[in-house]
């Protein structure tokens, strides 16, 4: 038997007034249902991505060489991002079995006090929550598991199954923890817990190793707005991740939900991406239109219809036709505006002082400098001539089957040519070069030397006026539709071929 010792008069008088003790108390009372009990030993199932335990109702199981990822998810917000789980889990196709949650029994039905968990008078929970005593019948419990097929060649999907009563099969009930006779006073374990626990919030999800149970991670993460593990450094990387992701979201029907994140992610690499653009239009073109993504998908198309047709095989039967249609429309649209652009160059023209065309009988100098560069635009602009029969006798080569093998120039080389003008083209000395060849040379002046450096002088002049009305023909094909940067005067001077394709609105294949 325990003894207590009494209290003397002195300690009664010291003794703080009751209803100083009281509302003391009854503040802790009212206080302690709003204590953290993490780090307990008491054991609650987990009711968030991946596992919602207690509100899932869907169960998914993805195997990949010999690793398993298990999900319960909810069937509502699958269905709203996946067209596959809203077919497959709609009242004509699903084969789900209704299934009921025993009713709870233990401490927390007595009539004792409220422990954890207990409401307070507005109804609210004050503390962790509890399992309803009276869960509804009438709730549906789906089932998928990853499906490999039976040939090599035949990709993996979910397929239904029987549903289970719970995530690891067998009978499950929750049940709370008994309510604890008084609270017990924290320790150090418990802030070694708290502070743990703050630390892990900050820790970044791991992605699984397997490449396969990556993308259906992903994609179930995206389905409940939480960001894609995707490579952020490598964009190569990144690329091959997307795509995977891409092609996953299509078959599951899931495009315009999984789309704005891959457009996001591969957007934050900016000149890394325009860069990867441009090396492989075709790739990006087709990841842009899995993606709907604008930018994308216009960055690349711009590539492809200025190479057109050099990629028509990577494309043909693996895009859509109305992306091809599209493509094939923007070429022909591009290829007019050269042949237009070229008709104006042809018709380029000088006039003497008095408002006449130049000709070889009013101004010999101006129409020798229309000429040339007529004659340069022609070469240039021009298919080669065909090669001559070999004769039996001709071993070495001719002067003219050197030109023909020369590599012509580029349509998108030709017109930055002519849109830089100045000496990149017709340079001083060809000018001087072509003068001394040409007939009647120097007939104004006699042969005087100095009257020749005057002839010279007024041979260039002409010379750049015509290339400055050439640059201003070919303005509009210098224009330049693309996020790529392509120098300080939009040139691109690296590029062979025009960036001048430019897409409305209403030409994107997904739009409308």
């Amino acid at each position: 038997m325990v003894s207590y010792p009494h209290a003397t008069d002195d300690a009664l008088t010291t003794r703080r007034p009751a209803s100083s003790v009281t509302s003391r108390s009854t503040t802790t009372r009212r206080h302690r249902s709003n204590r953290s009990h993490t780090g307990g030993t008491s054991f609650r199932p987990q009711n968030e991505f991946p596992n919602f335990a207690q509100t899932g109702d869907l169960e998914i199981v993805i195997n990949a060489e010999g690793q398993e990822k298990r999900y319960m998810l909810h069937r509502l917000i699958l269905a709203q991002c996946s067209g596959f789980f809203e077919a497959s889990t709609s009242e004509d196709w699903s084969r789900a079995q209704a299934q009921g949650i025993a009713p709870i029994t233990g401490p927390a039905q007595s009539n004792g006090l409220a422990g954890i968990g207990e409401e307070d008078e507005y109804g609210m929970e004050t503390g962790r929550p509890t399992i309803p005593t009276a869960p509804p019948r009438d709730r549906y419990r789906w089932r998928y598991e990853l499906d490999w097929g039976n040939k090599d060649d035949e990709v993996p999907m979910l397929v239904q199954k029987s549903a289970t009563s719970s995530l690891f099969g067998g009978e499950q009930t929750y049940r709370p923890p008994a309510a604890p006779t008084k609270p017990s006073a924290p320790t150090n374990s418990f802030f070694r817990s708290f502070t743990a626990m703050q630390s892990a919030a900050h820790i970044p999800h791991q992605a699984p190793d397997n490449d396969l149970i990556r993308d259906y991670d992903n994609l179930f993460r995206i389905f409940y707005n939480y960001p894609p593990n995707l490579d952020p450094l490598n964009i190569a990387e990144s690329y091959i991740q997307c795509k995977s992701l891409l092609n996953l979201a299509d078959m599951y029907d899931a495009l315009e939900v999984v789309g704005p994140r891959i457009d996001h992610h591969l957007l934050q690499f900016q000149s890394r991406l325009w860069k990867q653009i441009a090396k492989y239009p075709p790739s990006y073109l087709k990841l842009g239109y899995l993606a709907r993504s604008k930018v994308i998908f216009a960055e690349a198309l711009i590539h492809v219809v200025g190479q057109w047709p050099a990629g028509s095989n990577q494309l043909r039967n693996h895009v859509p036709e109305a992306v091809f249609d599209l493509i094939e429309d923007k070429a022909e649209e591009l290829a007019e505006k050269q042949l237009k652009t070229e008709g104006k160059l042809f018709r380029l023209t000088l006039t003497t002082p008095r408002g006449e065309r130049v000709s070889p009988g009013n101004s010999y100098i101006d129409w020798l400098a229309l000429s040339l560069f007529r004659q340069w635009l022609v070469e240039n602009t021009s298919p080669p001539p065909p090669l001559p029969p070999k004769t039996p006798n001709s071993n070495q080569p001719s002067s003219r089957t050197q030109q023909q093998n020369k590599p012509s120039i580029s349509a998108g080389h030709l017109y930055r040519l002519l849109f830089s003008a100045g000496p990149a083209y017709l340079p001083h000395d060809e000018l001087k070069r072509f003068l001394k060849i040409s007939k009647g040379f120097g007939a104004e002046g006699n042969g005087n030397p100095e009257n020749r450096r005057e002839e010279l002088r007024k041979f260039e002049r002409r010379v750049e006026e015509v290339k400055g009305m050439a640059r201003e023909v070919v303005r509009p094909l210098m224009r330049s539709f693309l996020e790529l940067d392509l120098g300080k005067d939009g040139s691109g001077v690296g590029l062979g071929y025009l960036t001048c394709t430019r897409l409305e609105e209403g030409d994107f294949p997904w739009v409308g």
